[in-house]
């Protein structure tokens, strides 16, 4: 069959981590980074090196490249004798001395090590598995801490870096096979050879997925520099677009919000092209988080597509309808699998299928590999014989949290969908990219995108919520006195750019995300304690005293009782429910 009549689909992989290095002291406060770095980020490009028919989209978010870089420029400094690993864990797999049992900088490094997915990970391995048995009888029974010596934390530290590593690298690397069967009495030697192989992998990262841009087989596209919501950088008001009767925060509005979306944007381009070459198309915005004026920027920026999640498109098709009077039906005007554009904006905004990403991310990692993809396949077939003109199947997800959940990190169920979609008969894997230059047909055009994100079609995850409304409230008065230093001209241009980097930090969508009782608890305060670190930096940067706000708890109704999110890395599009 030829090519022109294949139904487009998107595979569209979204990478991103927030900043959890302290700006002022070099030291990473989580090592989310490095580990998703040695198995998600090199598994995700293992998979299209080995399928070279396949065809995708892959986004990161640049606060997640410069992060990368850090570590590689750290561990190669430390490997020179200069300078120190940042990340206390990282730092620890190579450390000459390593804590006392019996002392909290042993338990706190052993809890540490073991922050992994219990079955997908420490229990696959016996040896890691009889270490978190081990480490269960350290916490519960005291007597047994002097006979704890350092090799229990020297070989728990070797397996937690073993455990995470990418299923395609364990199934090649010798070195990593070997120390998997050694199993125990790991010598220094044995860690800093693992230590010279995570470095090996970051380093692989930013090349591997540039050549496959050149190659034509990835498209690369940008997220805002620190995964910023935009739209309610620009106006918290939009978010009443999609819930009316929302809560808002006291700050009624951002101050000076339009210059620092702009250097967002920038920003992000510039870290974007140092690190691939080359120049973005597309800009996934956080969380596909949308508004008519973010739409506007991003056209100003050069952006020519971007895209968010089913329910804005839906609610944006009831706002046009109400306006025209021809009811609210999802298949009158438009349909789901079709670009569009919205309002004066030439920027084409495409919908992911929520219910199909949702699939993936929620529902298929307790099934067999081939029974989830010829499901998957299935619906997809279904919407392909709609048979309307310029149909565009797009699947837009977390391309780093969901395959923990999925045995041996979601190896076979990516090699099957990467297999089964570049040989089918009736679909072409494809890119934004291209289907932006050589349109299909042309996008509907819509009077306005009513603002949402691709979570429920609202911001609620992000504002609304008391803590989150609390957060604002810090974010905005922060900005107030960033405005005044600048204004005062009493910083240098360095200083100047410095402390609009922390704020740009102090902006990412992910501490809004964390805030609220629905979350874990123990997680809900890593990210407070990590958020006012960014504020107590910004502050120091501008030279004015961190106000007491600062230092007051925002999650105050956290719950121990309380039912925590499916999966807090990641939400649904839809509601647990719905089907495709």
């Amino acid at each position: 069959m030829d090519s022109e009549l294949k139904t487009p689909v998107v595979l569209c992989w979204h990478m991103h981590q927030p900043s959890y290095q302290d700006s002022c002291t070099g030291e990473f406060l989580f090592p989310w980074v490095y580990l998703h770095g040695i198995k998600d980020y090199s598994d995700m490009v293992a998979h299209l090196e080995r399928q070279p028919g396949a065809r995708v989209v892959v986004n990161f978010a640049p606060t997640l490249l410069e992060q990368i870089e850090t570590y590689i420029l750290q561990i190669e400094q430390w490997r020179h004798g200069q300078g120190k690993i940042g990340d206390p864990v990282l730092a620890a797999l190579v450390s000459q001395t390593l804590p006392e049992a019996g002392t909290p900088g042993f338990l706190d490094l052993m809890e540490k090590c073991l922050k992994a997915n219990p079955e997908r990970i420490i229990q696959r391995f016996p040896a890691y598995a009889r270490l978190a048995e081990l480490a269960k009888l350290y916490r519960t029974t005291t007597n047994l801490q002097p006979y704890i010596d350092n090799d229990f934390l020297a070989d728990l530290l070797v397996w937690y870096h073993l455990g995470w590593m990418g299923e395609t690298i364990r199934r090649e690397n010798q070195l990593i096979q070997s120390l998997q069967e050694k199993g125990q009495k790991f010598t220094m030697e044995d860690r800093k050879a693992l230590l010279n192989e995570i470095f090996g992998i970051l380093s692989s990262i930013g090349p591997r997925y540039r050549k496959l841009g050149r190659d034509g087989q990835i498209e690369l596209s940008v997220s805002p520099y620190s995964h910023a919501m935009i739209p309610l950088l620009l106006d918290p008001e939009s978010a009443r677009e999609a819930l009316p009767e929302i809560t808002l925060p006291v700050h009624a509005s951002y101050p000076g919000a339009e210059q620092q979306v702009d250097w967002q944007l920038h920003h992000a381009k510039t870290v974007f092209g140092r690190f691939f070459d080359v120049e973005p198309v597309g800009c996934w915005a956080s969380e596909g988080g949308l508004s008519q004026a973010t739409l506007g920027f991003l056209h100003r920026h050069g952006f020519r597509w971007t895209g968010s999640g089913d329910s804005v498109l839906r609610n944006s098709l009831g706002h046009a309808a109400v306006d025209s009077g021809d009811g609210d039906d999802m298949n009158g005007e438009g349909s789901l699998h079709q670009p569009y554009t919205f309002g004066e904006s030439d920027t084409t905004v495409f919908f992911r299928d929520d219910a199909l990403s949702d699939l993936i991310g929620f529902t298929y990692s307790d099934w067999h590999a081939e029974d989830a993809v010829a499901d998957l396949v299935g619906h997809m077939e279904n919407i392909a014989g709609s048979g309307k003109p310029g149909t565009v199947i797009s699947i837009i997800m977390d391309g780093e949290n969901a395959w923990e959940y999925y045995p041996e990190n979601g190896f076979h169920f990516l090699d099957e969908l990467y297999r089964v979609l570049t040989n089918h008969p009736r679909f072409e894997l494809t890119t934004y990219k291209d289907l932006v230059n050589q349109p299909l047909a042309e996008p509907v055009k819509l009077p306005h995108l009513v603002a949402g994100s691709w979570i429920y079609g609202t911001f609620s995850t992000w504002i609304g919520d008391p803590d989150k409304n609390r957060a604002w409230d810090l974010l905005c008065e922060a900005k107030i006195h960033f405005d005044r230093a600048i204004d005062s001209n009493t910083l240098s241009p360095d200083q100047a750019e410095a402390a609009r980097r922390q704020l740009a930090l102090c902006e990412g969508s992910d501490w809004f995300w964390w805030f609220g009782d629905y979350n874990p608890a123990p997680i809900v305060r890593d990210f407070e304690h990590l958020y006012r670190r960014h504020l107590v930096n910004l502050y120091n940067l501008i030279g004015y005293p961190v106000p007491d706000s600062v230092f007051q708890p925002l999650s105050q109704e956290i719950a121990a009782n309380k039912v925590a999110a499916e999966r807090s890395t990641m939400r649904r599009g839809h509601d647990k429910d719905a089907t495709p």
